[in-house]
């Protein structure tokens, strides 16, 4: 059953058919060639996940963070980074990292980020005179910052397939995250002085700096404003996210002044079409998992693993690899759902602590949402700037090696996640 679903599968991405489609239907052709469990089962395990209670909190962040980036805050974040950063060497390459790492605070989404961020930042850096290629490598590799900040979406996804702590991850995820942007930053500076890219040449005003740093106060505030409401106890992740979109609505109205009912029907739009393929995926991989867990799949490759590979280390290798190359073909959603099962089932067996494995998941699975075939972020980022894949490829080295750094320190040092 499951050898007919996995060649259904990769028929179907080979016709170009979106993942969550695809997912149903080898899911429920592989059920229905087995012959013995009954059709309705299907629509069960379909409908089943879109009852759980944590969920409801992936529409909520989407919506508070697809009110807060509509308008004047990205301004505000762009010039509070522009005085930070961009007198400095590749400052304008920096001044996109610190952005999406602020961004990434909001909207929790690397996808939604490398959309606005990079319609902003790269027109920017090729009229300042940097390549437009190198625009957007940083724009592509620097949003994934996202997948790691809170209201991380795929930390969400990850607890839900594990039962671990949204808090736990949350917290957990904000070293890992901030070492990235700091690597990146490095990634930016060294490029800048090697090649003589241009730098702004006004210097950050104490006044000037005091009064964008006043007007981006508030995005910057949110991100800690969700973890003290988590980490106390004050309240639960769903009712955060709620709280997160009053937050939005009134930051909005009464400090931007930008809030009107057009921007409303946007960010409602936009997050009903988001939520709408997240859920998809969601369900759908319920679907697969309901066929792996018959056929004791996880199971089995857990057993195989402690029993052939032994070391922990290795068995932590092995995972690495299998992410990185799911990673390159599937979105950051349906990698999660698909494989977080499994590699919590292996974690468990071998002793890894879960919200470590939940941080190396997705650190290695945004990788893939700047790496080819199909990076998501990478795509984005070359059209925009109106540049070949292959000349961002060329320029994304440097964040790769950021990445792979940041990635190792996770796996095989586990005091930085779970201190």
């Amino acid at each position: 059953m499951t050898l007919v679903m996995l060649i259904a599968f990769f028929a179907l991405l080979a016709l170009s058919m979106p993942v969550g489609y695809a997912l149903v239907i080898s899911a429920g052709s592989a059920i229905l060639w087995q012959g013995t469990i009954p059709l309705v089962l299907v629509v069960v395990k379909l409908f089943q996940p879109s009852q759980s209670f944590p969920l409801l909190a992936i529409p909520f962040f989407i919506l508070s963070g697809s009110l807060m980036m509509s308008g004047k805050l990205g301004e505000h974040l762009v010039q509070f980074a522009a005085r930070m950063v961009g007198r400095f060497h590749g400052g304008m390459g920096q001044v996109s990292v610190v952005g999406s790492t602020i961004f990434g605070g909001v909207s929790g989404s690397a996808v939604a980020e490398a959309s606005a961020l990079g319609a902003m930042l790269i027109p920017w850096q090729k009229r300042e005179g940097y390549p437009p290629a190198f625009a957007a490598a940083v724009t592509a590799s620097s949003s994934v910052i996202a997948g790691l900040l809170p209201p991380s979406i795929p930390l969400i996804l990850f607890s839900t397939v594990s039962n671990v702590s949204i808090a736990a991850l949350f917290t957990a995820a904000i070293l890992p995250g901030l070492m990235l942007a700091g690597g990146m930053m490095l990634a930016c500076y060294f490029s800048g002085r090697l090649r003589n890219f241009p730098r702004l040449s006004e210097p950050a005003v104490r006044q000037k700096l005091g009064y964008v740093l006043l007007h981006a106060m508030p995005a910057l505030l949110m991100p800690i404003f969700i973890i003290v409401l988590l980490r106390a106890g004050i309240a639960t992740p769903t009712e955060v996210s709620v709280i997160a979109v009053a937050y939005a609505l009134v930051v909005s109205a009464t400090i931007y002044r930008d809030l009107t009912f057009a921007s409303i029907y946007a960010a409602l739009i936009n997050t009903v079409i988001t939520t709408g393929i997240v859920m998809l995926v969601i369900t759908a991989s319920s679907l697969v998992g309901h066929v792996l867990v018959t056929e004791r799949i996880p199971t089995l490759i857990a057993t195989w693993a402690t029993e052939v590979l032994g070391a922990p280390w290795l068995i932590m290798m092995m995972m690495t690899m299998i992410m990185l190359t799911v990673g390159m073909f599937l979105d950051l959603p349906a990698a999660v759902l698909l494989l977080g099962p499994i590699f919590v089932a292996i974690g468990t067996t071998i002793g890894i602590d879960l919200v470590q494995l939940g941080l190396v998941v997705c650190i290695n699975l945004s990788i893939g949402l700047f790496t080819p075939p199909v990076g998501t972020t990478l795509f984005i980022g070359a059209a925009i700037a109106k540049v070949s894949i292959g000349s961002v490829i060329k320029e994304l080295w440097p964040f790769y090696l950021v990445s792979f750094t940041v990635l190792l320190l996770m796996m095989y040092v586990p005091a930085l996640t779970i201190y």
